[in-house]
């Protein structure tokens, strides 16, 4: 029963995974899950019976999860691409309280400061190195999610062991570590591709099915340095965070404000709509701006909801 309830948490985190904004890692937090597998993997050898049983239905679930939702939340973006960065913007900000909680934890240091400057100057280095997200997907545009060379191969590994590596600390999001590194669209539209195999072999299309399944290797590619990312990463996070976890917090700081820079510029500027909504204040752009400004806020609240120890969660939770 146990490997059965571990498998459903492990689809809503495969879910949070695929959408920019939210934490893989908040969410193994909110479903008591967190704690248990930087154990697992960090102490994999002690036990490895017990930790790849306690593992593999999560890992499982997960990778459900990201199959479910991939396709979903691409067609989304591309139909809808400013309104879909506005709310990745709000769940980015809505981990802000997270990290200010963290960061109370120790009196105030003017030189943690440095490492917050440090970690966004990183992450809009690694965007602008990228060539951003816009880039990426209108390269990917013909729908050809498949490696065609080495450096594909080296690229799309590098993608899977940061954005994992990262995604083991609480706050930061995996999906939109993949926009700064310019990967989101290749790697998930990858996985969609993935998806319509299945549905090309149930309706049996072989040569469909064949040609989506060049994906694949793309998609492989990218678990195995993700693998990696997320094993290398996890007894180094575990140490920090039980030793400097205020100093750590000041850098998921940093990288907050960094991905939210990065996601104005690639989802909003490229186009040049934030620009026309001020400086041609018709009736239809008014409301593009509230209706971007209400996605902020709706994605604050969602990120809010799934923080476990924030007083809205709390207030919802006495209710109950």
């Amino acid at each position: 029963m146990t490997q059965i309830i571990n498998f459903v948490k492990g689809i809503l985190i495969g879910i949070a995974v695929v959408i920019p904004g939210l934490s893989g890692s908040i969410f193994a937090v909110v479903v008591g899950l967190y704690e248990k597998m930087i154990n697992a993997i960090s102490n994999f050898r002690k036990n490895i019976k017990k930790n790849i049983l306690f593992l593999i239905p999560i890992v499982i679930g997960a990778a459900a999860g990201v199959l479910l939702s991939a396709k979903i939340i691409t067609v989304i973006c591309e139909k809808f691409p400013q309104q879909s960065y506005f709310f990745f913007i709000g769940l980015v900000m809505g981990s802000v309280p997270l990290v200010l909680r963290k960061i109370r934890k120790k009196p105030f240091n003017p030189a943690c400061l440095v490492i917050t400057v440090l970690c966004m100057a990183l992450i809009l280095l690694m965007g602008y190195l990228s060539g951003g997200e816009a880039a990426a997907s209108e390269t990917a545009g013909n729908g050809a999610y498949y490696l065609t060379g080495v450096r594909d191969v080296i690229v799309i590994l590098l993608s899977g062991f940061i954005s994992c590596a990262l995604m083991t600390i609480p706050g930061v999001s995996g999906s939109v570590t993949l926009m700064v590194l310019g990967q989101y669209a290749t790697v998930y539209g990858a996985v969609s591709r993935c998806t319509d195999m299945l549905k090309y072999i149930v309706s049996g299309d072989s040569a469909a099915a064949l040609e989506a399944s060049r994906s694949i290797w793309l998609v492989l590619v990218f678990a195995v340095g993700g693998i990696a990312g997320f094993i290398c990463i996890s007894k180094v996070v575990s140490r920090l965070l039980a030793r400097f976890e205020s100093q750590t917090y000041y850098g998921v700081a940093g990288m907050i404000l960094g991905a939210v820079v990065i996601l104005f510029a690639q989802g909003v500027l490229p186009d040049r709509k934030f620009t026309a909504a001020f400086t041609d204040f018709t009736g239809g752009a008014f409301a593009m701006l509230l209706t971007d400004v209400l996605l902020i806020a709706i994605g604050v609240i969602c990120t809010l909801f799934l923080d476990d120890d924030s007083k809205m969660a709390q207030k919802l939770k006495r209710k109950d």
